[in-house]
């Protein structure tokens, strides 16, 4: 499957792993097995005993461990057998499971599938808003039956509003408004702007406007790869500056399933020194939102990956719009991403096979196996050996 694995993504929402029972999850296309130890710290393991391979989630966590429901061994947090009760109880080597790497900020529990080294070298995105020790946070939960990248595509173009939710979100400013992309290679932003617009009361309650009192509003997406998201929207009385409007602050984070599905997660967060305002408007937010996401926005991505198939998005040729300015950066943004990965990735393997350490490129052509056929020297040590050669 072709997901970015040296990257961050959210496992759960730390409100759903328990020390009790551990629960499954389906992420890049691996069952995972998410519980707490008895410290109250998240772990994840590899949804699969190693025995004769039955899910661990279907266990029990005892004493911080995640007991197999099938044969009773039992796993730490690091993925070791710690009690086998058959015969003299001695445990194999082999008696191990995959660990990942987990963080547990902004109301979650963040996990990482790729090279477990670099865990600590990636840092996380800015979304302090969602920092429950500082604000009141709201979160939400969906399962869309569509590849990530039709979510990321939905979020950094807003102007959909306007027709998908004609009734709760959008108006017919959307479209007069003004649009704005940029990006630094790591980071895009999509913003959108209109004046005079006139709320529809959904939105217009949490921002206290006066029924039928125009505004200027401004909706500001940011997106990091593979597909963390934060989602910006103000509003003001028009003509007046932002800063005399309020401002409302979302975490959107889309972690792949399969190929064909997607574990949205999603949160409101609002400062602690609002008072009780504050968890009134985020609690709204949430609820508020899940019914046009539910009913509107995942019928919408169902249907367009019905469509596409097993067709690869570009290859669909689709038609490209001015509204496509930020999904279109992030797309490339990520296939490049995709390609650096695939190219360390052959790389690595190639010096594996090799019997060379990386960081020795002089000794890499002794029968390589890499990409470029048994006994050759795969494009990625060639190129380091004429580096050598150089010096």
């Amino acid at each position: 499957m072709n997901f970015l694995r040296n990257a961050w993504y959210v496992a759960a929402w730390s409100g759903e792993l328990s020390v009790e029972a551990p629960m499954r999850r389906v992420l890049l296309g691996e069952p995972v097995a998410l519980f707490r130890d008895n410290e109250g710290g998240p772990v994840a393991l590899a949804d699969l005993c190693p025995h004769r391979f039955a899910p661990l989630s279907r266990g029990r966590v005892r004493d911080g461990a995640i007991e197999c429901p099938y044969h009773g061994l039992a796993f730490d947090k690091t993925g070791r057998c710690v009690h086998n009760p058959h015969g003299d109880g001695r445990i194999p080597e082999a008696a191990r499971v995959t660990s990942y790497p987990l963080m547990e900020r902004y109301g979650a529990v963040w996990i990482w599938m790729g090279e477990p080294q670099r865990a600590a070298q990636t840092p996380l995105p800015d979304f302090g808003y969602l920092d429950p020790s500082e604000n009141e946070t709201s979160t939400g939960y969906l399962l869309s039956r569509a590849h990530y990248q039709l979510s990321v595509d939905n979020l950094l173009d807003l102007s959909h509003f306007q027709f998908l939710h004609p009734e709760t979100l959008g108006t017919p400013s959307i479209t007069a408004g003004t649009m704005d992309f940029d990006d630094d290679g790591e980071t895009v932003w999509a913003r959108r702007a209109t004046q005079g617009e006139h709320l529809r009361d959904a939105v217009a309650l949490p921002f206290g406007v006066p029924k039928g009192v125009p505004v200027d509003r401004w909706l500001d997406v940011r997106w990091n790869a593979p597909a963390l998201m934060s989602i910006e929207v103000g509003a003001t009385i028009s003509g007046l500056p932002r800063e005399f409007g309020l401002t409302s602050f979302s975490g959107h984070f889309l972690t792949p399933e399969t190929e064909a599905s997607t574990h949205y997660f999603f949160g409101f967060g609002l400062p602690k020194k609002l008072g009780a305002r504050a968890r009134e408007v985020v609690e709204y937010a949430v609820e508020m939102l899940m019914g046009p996401f539910r009913d509107e926005d995942l019928p919408m991505l169902e249907a367009q990956q019905q469509a596409l198939g097993e067709r690869e998005f570009w290859s669909a040729r689709p038609l490209v719009l001015p509204i496509d300015g930020g999904a279109v950066r992030a797309r490339r943004i990520m296939e490049r991403k995709l390609e650096a990965e695939r190219a360390l990735g052959a790389e690595n393997a190639c010096r594996e096979s090799a019997g060379t350490e990386a960081g020795s490129p002089e000794t890499a052509d002794r029968g390589c196996r890499g990409e470029d056929g048994p006994g050759n020297t795969c494009a990625g040590h060639r190129r380091e050996v004429r580096l050598v050669q150089v010096r």
